[in-house]
């Protein structure tokens, strides 16, 4: 029991990270966002709310539609993930002490890869947790399973279509939005791998069978 409300305070851990890192990239978003906040900045920016709701309501959207084309990439984590990231993406943006954008282009990028490297970190912590998967992977993880495309492949079209979907609507599309996910991806595999492995040895210690390496 204490294992798993251990798994569930890294899970939200991870969250937290995400939407900070998301919320930092939000401010500096002349660069170029990620395609699926390309397209939460411009549903803000056409019909209102804030971002962090459309990102809300995005994530309930695929979680819906991965229902009806295979449940098994959806649990309770993914309902938590689609729930929480948009409002803590509001939290921080909502407290205005996060860096803003400012007039030079470098420290603007310096700012945005900040945010990137915080998301990438979070991204592989909640999914290191093991409670389930976000609402966009497990859509993604659907796609792939029904059309036979490769997971990387299912990533690339999907992202794509939100990407031309969220520029025809007047979202934040730069030179960035194409290094997005080369950037961060190294990150999110490296910060998984590093917290898996820390819940494993836990999980090991819980059980008796943690070893000190000699």
């Amino acid at each position: 029991m204490t294992f798993l409300l251990l798994r569930y305070f890294i899970f939200f851990l991870g969250l937290i990270f995400f939407g900070l890192g998301n919320a930092i990239a939000v401010n500096v978003q002349s660069l170029g966002l990620h395609p699926w906040e390309v397209l939460n900045v411009a549903l803000f920016q056409r019909f209102g709310f804030t971002i962090g709701t459309w990102s809300v309501i995005c994530g309930l959207v695929l979680v819906l539609i991965a229902c009806v084309v295979d449940r098994k990439y959806i649990s309770i984590g993914t309902f938590l993930n689609a729930l929480s990231i948009g409002p803590i993406m509001d939290f921080f943006l909502h407290l205005n002490i996060l860096p803003h954008e400012t007039e030079h282009w470098w420290l603007n990028l310096f700012i945005l890869l900040m945010g990137i490297i915080i998301s990438g970190i979070g991204g592989g912590i909640y999914v290191a947790a093991g409670i389930g998967a976000g609402p966009r992977d497990g859509f993604m993880l659907s796609v792939s399973e029904k059309t036979g495309l490769s997971v990387s492949r299912a990533r690339i079209a999907v992202e794509s279509l939100i990407l031309i979907i969220g520029f025809i609507l007047g979202g934040p599309v730069f030179i960035m939005t194409f290094a997005y996910t080369f950037i961060q991806s190294p990150i999110f595999q490296f910060s998984m791998k590093l917290m898996s492995s820390y819940i494993a040895n836990l999980d090991r210690k819980q059980k008796g069978q943690f070893k000190i390496p000699l």
